[in-house]
């Protein structure tokens, strides 16, 4: 390092006196003006934190209508007409069970990847696979989430990311 004082510099291994078109000690030979690097930016840095707002998105998506089957077509419900077939009300409950149960998972895989939890990326590949089926948001959701979390050194580099947050 170099040591200013006043307009002159001095080098910080041996003390000589620089002048500022100098590069290099010419005692020492240490180097006179480094330029801090800047850090190098990953490959998923800032998709993973789209990512994890992406599946909040979805849980949100998967929510309202879930919480609106629980609601109003649990079993014994008169919503539905009376001739309507009893199993109806008891699939809807069931229907409404599963969109709340994604929900929760995305809720959890969005929450994981914000905070760079180390089970998030897998949990997220593993939620992307099913999400594939889900025409057109979920298959670009799963698309998109497999494309950024699963390269091998994808892997790495979200380790490091972890193992830092």
């Amino acid at each position: 390092m170099i040591e200013g004082r006043g307009s002159s510099m001095f080098c910080d291994a041996c003390g000589t006196r620089l002048s500022d078109s100098q590069r290099f000690c010419p005692s020492c030979g240490k180097s006179a003006g480094t330029v801090p690097l800047m850090p190098v930016k990953g490959r998923i840095a800032g998709h993973v934190r789209l990512l994890g707002i992406l599946w909040l998105a979805s849980a949100a998506i998967h929510l309202i209508p879930g919480l609106f089957l629980l609601a109003f077509f649990h079993p014994g419900s008169g919503i539905l007409p009376p001739d309507a077939p009893m199993f109806i009300n008891g699939l809807l409950h069931m229907v409404g069970l599963f969109l709340l149960g994604t929900s929760v998972l995305s809720i959890l895989t969005g929450w994981g990847l914000l905070e760079r939890q180390p089970w998030a990326r897998t949990l997220a590949i593993v939620l992307a696979c099913f999400s594939l089926v889900k025409v057109p948001l979920g298959t670009i959701l799963g698309i998109y989430t497999m494309w950024v979390l699963l390269p091998a050194s994808s892997e790495e580099e979200y380790r490091q990311i972890a193992r830092a947050a």
